[in-house]
């Protein structure tokens, strides 16, 4: 019997899959939870086998979540099911080390066989998704442009930018302007807006 744990905010998605996968005679969704920073708490309590995980979620988002998880707990193979085929967050997913990154239109016993081939040792990737991925290539942001443009995404001043993330006004302000060069973007919020677009954001 394959073990799982489910992490997904939308209650209704979740007991969905829940009773979806259930009725598979091979797995069990023996917890879910319903934010990113309850995950790895139940991945030590339940000690699953796979985790489906969400991307978007309170607390911290799934691919964070993953990354905790590998790190902590590496012989629990992680799936993120997602409605976001972006291909930053396919990058990201890869880099913290999960299994399989399926999208949620996936029929239910196509999922069931994505579980099934994670757990024989497979990586199993949206084909669609790669092939997206690959064309759009990786991300032309730094790590801190990301981190300066995500923060800016709210509307806030420069000060108030530079304040969330203890950065000088003229440090914010240069981050911003390289980050709209690079995204060929007028103005910050469509810089924000192609970033959060590809799945670059952090």
């Amino acid at each position: 019997m394959i073990r799982i744990l489910l992490a997904d905010d939308q209650a209704l998605v979740r007991g969905a899959l829940a009773t979806l996968l259930s009725l598979e005679d091979d797995l069990s969704v023996i917890a879910q939870v319903g934010r990113g920073d309850e995950v790895l708490a139940a991945v030590e309590e339940h000690r699953p086998d796979i985790a489906l995980l969400d991307v978007e979620m309170p607390g911290i988002d799934g691919l964070a979540a993953a990354a905790r998880v590998r790190e902590a707990h590496p012989g629990v193979r992680v799936v993120i099911v997602t409605t976001f085929g972006r291909a930053g967050y396919l990058s990201r997913a890869l880099a913290a080390g999960v299994a399989g990154y399926v999208v949620k239109d996936t029929p239910a016993t196509e999922l069931a066989d994505v579980v099934r081939r994670v757990m024989r040792g497979e990586t199993v990737i949206d084909a669609a998704l790669a092939t997206d991925a690959l064309a759009a290539g990786p991300s032309p942001l730094t790590s801190r442009e990301a981190q300066v443009l995500g923060a800016a995404r709210s509307g806030g001043t420069i000060a108030d930018v530079a304040g969330m993330l203890h950065l000088s006004e003229g440090t914010t302000r240069n981050h911003l302007s390289s980050a709209m060069q690079k995204l060929e973007a007028r103005t910050r919020a469509d810089a924000a807006r192609i970033a959060e677009e590809h799945g670059w954001l952090l």
